[in-house]
């Protein structure tokens, strides 16, 4: 079966993106959980111990608090109650100080974002990697949690805030007022929508727990950055609300009945940028202070504990004299106990140890080898001990003494256990994993196998598809890993993801696995000395020509190989951006040799007599004149040191990476507001700049509507506060600049319509090359539109940037210096993946803007918001490579197959870095930095892969058929 080199290309990432799929279900283990699937019960806890006797009662002690408020404040960094940021709140302040109250630094776990968290304060769990993704659609929690068993236990629960809660407990709260949580251009109605409730909620006594999630500050953040202007009144509005609270609590505070607890606490933390998501000490920091008249007054200061953020929940249930939800690896906060008798203390940690053992017993083959597990049976049989001795009314200060060693204990075994199930965290289906990474390894092969043919004058692939579905070993494989499947599945003590597939999906798996075996030794005999030739043609580069690699190829494919290895160490995936201005640095030097060697290489006699052809044939060509001739050879020598210096500008807007992220970098002087006025006219040049760039290729009317969208876009950013207008003041309060980012939405839609039709209508209707060229570059200038939009002003230098070094090296570089297209792929490549770094991206997740998704938007919606969000993280790779498919599509020089070869590089260039990586993380997955490095930058490579299968797309419709005439 012949096909072209494009569509052999493209099959073979939509393919690998479904491989790369089942790889991640299998990898993102599913968090540690109990074997058995129901809930915590009252009835099912353990009594009490004591030596020598039948089993105490289960007597439990009487709860800790009447009532409960629990007070999320979205991304409370430690900082913004215990740092300096602690004066805005001075209410807050004064109770962590001089109050009743204990105030901790409660670490959060990656993935810092808000579901994964919101999990973890209700079952004290720590949620698996993979709901980061979830975020977006948070379904309904299932497994035992705190609010389960509040509301079965009868405790009336009343919530406002973020409708993640509703999402997660549906029909679990007695009334609710959900508020959307993605909508992060609104920092104020999000939070008045909460507090609007309190004031006739306080007053009544007909609820038990009252959770209030606000989300003011973490928008701010995603707006403007834990600095900006906004945050010092969200916190003192925040510590306004707990003030209102705290009294209404005090008021009401009846003699002799149980007393309440007050929780004030964050999620997670923010970076410097006011992102979240990764593992950084700001994300993961966060404050947690416990105010309750059951604790002893402070007489000062003290320096607050370190907790997980995981305890709360055990810490929450006891007080409320519920059972530990099932699955809680968290435990209990020895603090809050300190007012008890030492009965109560010893029995409420023995409550927590138990949940702690039969966890551990259940989710650890080998538990009793576990250091935490002997200590927790020792301090179990001391406890039996001091009971014992108790019962019998020993008062003695022996019997203290006693108590407060199995106290000890019962601490020490807690921590063991706890740590030893946080770092258990899950476990991997591997036969997902190693399906997935078959399925991909097979693919790669094949690609790399038909390379020849690929880049080959006829740019199409014989692959012998019939020949290998008739054979025998195709029959046999198919029956030895339907075989291997079924073995695998009733053998395993817990079935894998692809174990519960339908039948239909494993057999088509199973025959395309072994479809692509056939096909791969069909292939490598093919290529071997015995084998037969392929429709008797050699292997040539699209430029014709015998195949051979000039210095440039061997440095494209060092770079690009070295990369892809560097890869297997954690500081290199932190730092990754280092990698790629070195190689982008390197290629430019490169670039400059090629250009002088072109103009200003010697003649040497006959020997050179073809170069010297070569050379001349633009100048005897031309029908310029000598002067612009001689201009152009020397815009073409400055086009690389020019290049370089752009990039080194770049390196220097945004920091990035993990060891010099937190440095001031351009960004933060020029986003400062006594610079806003150099930002202004900063983003206006950029603004004209790229309306010069992008213009000349297109139509009248998309010129105008690109100039209106333009203006549109400095509009919005100025309506938003972020730049100026000459008669705009300052202090002017920022809007939400909907009305503008839509007037700009319809320009854009506007271009690509326009685009679109001029684009069909030369594929369909005229053949016209030149309407075809003219909507390609329309379409193109409205992704540059809206990237535009998307982009934070002080970004706009990057766009401008990437475009200009684009119009040079197309004019002066890659159609002067004849480069191949092979050769121009993998430039587009490294200019690409260097710009996502410049836009201040990273492998981290915490870089990701989501404030871009609801630009233009009112409230949230899905499907825009992923598609914005995703548009403007990889705006660099995805413009490069659609001025790619733009380039060699409108170049009449070159060969009408230069799409397909385009499209073939492209996709090995994304091949073999994201196969490579699979594996890497495969030997890695019990590595220290498993989920704070690699698991991340493995979901931007899975990303990243999809888009380009996406962008591979785009080039089969562009591709002309080798025989077509041009227009």
């Amino acid at each position: 079966m012949r096909v072209r080199s494009s569509v052999f290309a493209c099959f073979i990432l939509i393919f690998e993106v479904l491989g790369v799929a089942l790889f991640l279900r299998g990898f993102f283990p599913v968090p540690v959980k109990s074997s058995f699937s129901s809930k915590s019960k009252l009835s099912d806890l353990p009594a009490e111990p004591l030596a020598g006797s039948p089993p105490n009662s289960t007597r439990l002690p009487q709860p800790l608090f009447r009532r409960v408020v629990l007070m999320v404040v979205d991304a409370l960094r430690d900082d913004f109650v215990i740092g300096p940021a602690g004066s805005h709140m001075p209410y807050t302040r004064y109770l962590v100080e001089k109050g009743s109250s204990h105030s901790f630094v409660a670490k959060a776990r990656p993935p810092t974002v808000t579901m994964p968290r919101i999990k973890a304060l209700t079952t004290g769990s720590i949620p698996g990697f993979i709901d980061v993704v979830m975020n977006l659609n948070s379904p309904a929690l299932l497994e035992d949690n705190l609010i389960w068993q509040a509301k079965t236990a009868g405790k009336r629960i009343v919530f406002y805030g973020d409708d993640t809660w509703v999402r997660l407990f549906p029909k679990h709260f007695m009334e609710y007022d959900g508020t959307t949580s993605f909508f992060v251009s609104d920092y104020t109605e999000v939070d008045n929508n909460v507090t609007r409730h309190l004031d006739s909620t306080l007053k009544r006594d007909d609820w038990d727990v009252l959770i209030l999630h606000y989300l003011g500050l973490d928008h701010i953040g995603h707006i403007s950055g834990p600095h900006s202007s906004l945050v010092r009144p969200k916190l003192l509005e925040m510590d306004d609300v707990l003030k209102k609270i705290h009294g209404s609590l005090v008021s009401k505070e009846a003699e002799g009945s149980l007393p309440y607890l007050l929780v004030l606490c964050g999620d997670h933390g923010m970076t410097e940028t006011g992102s979240h998501g990764g593992s950084s000490v700001p994300e993961v920091n966060t404050a947690l202070v416990l105010i309750s008249p059951a604790f002893k007054r402070k007489a000062g200061m003290e320096r607050p504990g370190e907790v997980e953020q995981v305890d709360l929940a055990p810490t929450l249930a006891l007080g409320l004299g519920l059972p530990v939800p099932q699955n809680s690896v968290g435990r209990v906060i020895p603090g809050v106990l300190e007012e008890r008798s030492l009965r109560d203390q010893l029995r409420f940690l023995h409550l927590n140890g138990h949940q702690l053992s039969c966890l551990l017993r259940d989710s650890t083959p080998d538990y009793q080898k576990e250091a935490g597990f002997e200590q927790f049976r020792v301090a179990e049989k001391a406890h039996g001990s001091w009971m014992k001795l108790y019962l019998e009314g020993n008062t003695s200060e022996v019997l203290t003494n006693m108590g407060k060693k199995v106290l000890k204990q019962y601490l020490e075994a807690l921590a063991a256990m706890s740590s030893a199930l946080s770092k258990q965290l899950g476990k991997y289906d591997m036969y997902s994993m190693i399906a997935g990474m078959v399925f991909v390894f097979q693919l790669l092969l094949v690609l790399l196998l038909a390379m020849p043919e690929a880049l080959s004058s006829a740019a199409a692939v014989d692959l012998p598809v019939l020949s290998s579905l008739l054979s025998l070993p195709f029959y046999l494989l198919c029956l030895l890993l339907a075989s291997v499947h079924v073995l695998v599945c009733t053998s395993a003590e817990s079935s894998c993801y692809f174990c519960s597939l339908s039948w239909g999906l494993v057999f088509a798996a199973v025959a395309f696995s072994s479809a692509m075996f056939c096909i791969l030794i069909s292939m490598v005999t093919r290529r071997l000395p015995f084998g037969p030739a392929v429709h008797g043609k050699s292997p040539v580069r699209s430029s014709g020509g015998e195949w051979s690699l000039s210095e440039l190829d061997v440095l494209l494919l060092a770079g690009t190989v070295g990369h892809t290895l560097s890869l297997a160490a954690s500081s290199f995936v932190e730092e990754e951006h280092q990698t790629w201005y070195f190689l982008l640095n390197t290629l430019c030097l490169a670039v400059f040799q090629d250009v002088c060697r072109k103009y200003f290489r010697e003649q040497r006699g006959s020997g050179d007599e073809e170069e010297h052809l070569l050379l001349s044939k633009d100048i005897r060509s031309s029908a310029h004149p000598k002067q612009e001739v001689v201009s152009e050879k020397w815009l073409a020598l400055a086009t690389p040191p020019f290049t370089l210096l752009c990039c080194r500008l770049l390196r220097s807007l945004n920091q990035t990476g993990v060891q010099w992220a937190h440095l001031p970098d351009v960004s933060h002087w020029i986003n400062s507001s006594e610079h806003k006025t150099v930002l202004s006219l900063l983003s206006a040049l950029c603004l004209l700049l790229i309306y010069l760039l992008v213009q000349r290729r297109c139509s009248l009317v998309s010129k105008v509507a690109l100039a209106l969208g333009l203006l549109g876009v400095y509009s919005y950013r100025a309506a938003v506060g972020s730049v100026l207008f000459p008669w705009q003041r300052s202090g002017r309060a920022a809007s939400k600049g909907t009305v503008e980012a839509r007037f700009v939405y319809v320009f854009v839609l506007g271009i690509l319509f326009s685009g679109t039709k001029d684009l069909l209508r030369s594929q369909i209707v005229t053949a016209d090359a030149k309407l075809k060229s003219r909507g390609l570059w329309e379409i193109y200038s409205g992704l540059v539109l809206l990237v535009s939009l998307l982009f934070r002003a002080h970004n706009l230098p990057v766009l401008c940037c990437g475009l200009l070094i684009q119009t040079l090296m197309a004019q002066f570089i890659w159609k002067k210096l004849h480069y191949d297209a092979a050769q121009t792929t993998i430039m587009h490549y490294w200019f690409g993946q260097a710009f996502f770094y410049f836009q201040g991206n990273s492998n981290n997740i915490g870089t990701v803007d989501i404030s871009v998704g609801f630009v233009g938007l009112e409230s949230y919606i899905e499907a825009p918001a992923i598609f914005l969000t995703a548009l403007s993280t990889y705006a660099g790779p995805l413009l490069w490579a659609c001025h790619l498919v733009c380039y060699l599509s409108s170049e009449r020089e070159r060969s009408p197959v230069a799409v397909g070869h385009g499209c073939y590089c492209l996709a090995l260039l994304r091949s073999v870095p994201a196969a490579a990586y699979i594996v890497l993380v495969t030997v890695l997955r019990y590595h220290l930095f498993i989920w704070s490095v690699f698991s991340p930058k493995l979901l931007y490579e899975s990303m990243h892969l999809l888009l380009t299968a996406g962008v591979c797309l785009v080039f089969i419709t562009m591709e002309q058929s080798p025989g077509s005439s041009k227009s």
